[in-house]
């Protein structure tokens, strides 16, 4: 294990539970166009943060960075659909992102360090999904998976450390705040498979 997926196990409240790498397995195909949606929402997020903080050169570099990856990722998403037939379409999203948004404070700088924690927080546990899938997957499919580890690990730090830059200072309370949600989310039974939701019964 890498060193990376060693920090974001530490990071995380809880490992994927096994039942939802079973949901997974038996629905690649939703699998699949989830996660196309969640690399667009995730470059869309880091736009509307470089629209909203112009004077924050930092999060403007880094955000410009990873929103160009994620829409690369997107791309290959897509592709990998394509050869296999899937149609992309338009989904529910899962209750997860909403989840953990819904705790966002509504004034900055409050705001700006939430909706980094946040990020830091789905960055963290798709790194830990990929990871935690690869093993049973198809080698085409377990080779891409492999590949977005290091990426969504260096995203996973960007945002921290730029969550502790807009506090001037460590943020452990706040981010422990999000992780006791984000718990929740993923142990409790969830009615639809997604790539964040909980497991399915």
């Amino acid at each position: 294990m890498t060193d990376a997926l060693q920090e974001i196990h530490d990071f995380l409240p809880c490992r994927t539970p096994q039942q939802w790498i079973d949901n997974a397995l038996a629905n690649q195909d939703l699998m699949l166009i989830d996660h196309a949606h969640c690399e667009k929402k995730a470059a869309s997020t880091a736009l509307s943060l470089m629209y909203r903080y112009v004077d924050n050169s930092d999060l403007l570099n880094k955000m410009s960075r990873l929103a160009r990856e994620e829409l690369r990722h997107f791309e290959q998403v897509l592709a990998i659909m394509n050869k296999r037939g899937v149609e992309y379409g338009h989904l529910t999203p899962a209750r997860y992102a909403a989840g953990l948004r819904k705790e966002v404070r509504a004034e900055d700088p409050g705001r700006l360090i939430d909706v980094l924690i946040v990020g830091a927080i789905i960055e963290a546990r798709s790194c830990e999904r990929f990871a935690a899938l690869a093993p049973f997957l198809d080698e085409k499919l377990a080779e891409f998976y492999r590949s977005l580890l290091k990426s969504e690990a260096r995203h996973y730090q960007d945002y921290l450390k730029l969550a502790e830059q807009a506090n001037g200072g460590a943020v452990d309370e706040r981010i422990q705040q999000f992780l006791d949600i984000e718990h929740r989310l993923i142990v409790e039974p969830d009615t639809e498979f997604r790539f964040h939701s909980g497991p399915v019964q």
